[in-house]
């Protein structure tokens, strides 16, 4: 029994050693599957030496993970967006991946006419930043929050052990899903993507 409690820590801790690696999968093995299978052989190089440079940094954790970004380059294009916004860059992973998917008649856009805004910013403020938002972005248009399962947390006690950055923010994440599932303005779908990612598009 020790032993098999010892082999389940050893392969928690390892979790997340990717560069931007926020996946909930349960499996390294199977997340860097997905990423050498659908992921990095289609990585614009633009967005490659962005995220080799992050890597470097002592905060890389805070990056749109790769599967991520091309999740939203995707979307994008499904949604045929041309004005978008987005709140809280960090390095500009993420921000890149929306600049390279628009169409060369992409623009800034004003208010009420957004077709998609991405958020990751701060946890705390998530809150105000919907309250704004959703009178910016257009009916049928798509608001992304980031961070949505943040870590995992969201489904753990309170009491449970977690990073201190983790707990303290813990309880704003679980703030706006609660008011995002209760905005009869919108239709939401959260998604297990990176550190999980709540879409939401407003219907009125």
């Amino acid at each position: 029994m020790a032993e098999e409690k010892q082999t389940t820590t050893t392969t928690t801790v390892s979790r997340h050693s990717e560069v931007g690696h926020k996946s909930l999968l349960q499996s390294d093995a199977l997340y860097q599957y997905i990423l050498e299978t659908s992921v990095y052989p289609r990585e614009p190089e633009a967005m490659k030496e962005l995220r080799d440079i992050t890597a470097k940094h002592p905060w890389n954790l805070m990056t749109t993970s790769a599967d991520e970004g091309q999740f939203l380059a995707m979307l994008l294009k499904l949604i045929n967006a041309k004005n978008t916004m987005e709140i809280g860059v960090y390095t500009g992973y993420s921000l890149l991946a929306t600049a390279l998917a628009l169409p060369e008649d992409g623009k800034k856009a004003c208010h009420g006419s957004y077709d998609f805004i991405f958020v990751d910013a701060d946890k705390d403020n998530y809150i105000n930043y919907h309250k704004r938002l959703i009178d910016l972005v257009k009916v049928g248009g798509v608001i992304g929050y980031d961070n949505t399962l943040w870590n995992g947390s969201v489904a753990e006690p309170a009491d449970a052990p977690m990073r201190k950055y983790v707990r303290y923010y813990r309880d704003f994440v679980m703030e706006l899903n609660k008011a995002l599932a209760a905005d009869p303005r919108i239709e939401i779908c959260m998604l297990p993507v990176g550190d999980g990612i709540t879409l939401c598009r407003r219907i009125s």
